[in-house]
């Protein structure tokens, strides 16, 4: 009888989350031809600095969020109108601690990656063009850490690339 029960309780739930479960599930990454397709820029990059811009309070959630721009340079284009050498803006904004799934892309000081980006609308920046949008690092940061600091900036080490002679 509680065996039976239970099986009615637990088909109950399964019945009445389901609806639900889809909601939070985290969206599909996109293909490699889906990142390529929607991006404006796709290149190999160096992380130069990071700099925290802003902290801003989520409305649902009231936590503290920050606000991050990283210098980048293009060490290898593979689509857009940027040339190799070049240096553009990133953007991205953490999310609340508790919202499922990986949706923001972080990038640190130092780091060299392939990855997908987008032109925000103002025009002045890019942000990551979804949340799969880089790839493995070529060459890993020395360090994950980010400014803490509204105006704080990180900066990368100083890499042979970055000497110019004299």
């Amino acid at each position: 009888m509680i065996a039976c029960v239970r099986l009615c309780l637990l088909a109950l739930s399964v019945v009445l989350i389901a609806p639900i479960a889809p909601a939070l599930a985290l969206p599909a990454p996109m293909s490699e031809q889906e990142l390529m397709d929607k991006s404006d820029i796709v290149a190999v990059i160096r992380v130069v600095s990071v700099s925290l811009t802003a902290i801003t309070k989520d409305d649902k959630t009231g936590q503290e969020l920050p606000a991050y721009l990283a210098k980048v340079r293009l060490l290898e284009v593979k689509k857009g109108d940027a040339q190799k050498g070049d240096e553009i803006l990133v953007t991205w904004r953490a999310i609340p601690k508790d919202v499922l799934g990986p949706w923001t892309v972080y990038y640190y000081p130092g780091e060299v990656v392939l990855t997908h980006l987008t032109k925000k609308s103002g025009g002045a920046s890019y942000g990551s063009t979804w949340w799969n949008a880089k790839g493995d690092d070529i060459k890993a940061p020395e360090s994950t850490e980010l400014p803490e600091t509204p105006g704080e900036t990180f900066n990368a080490p100083k890499d042979p690339s970055d000497q110019h002679p004299l």
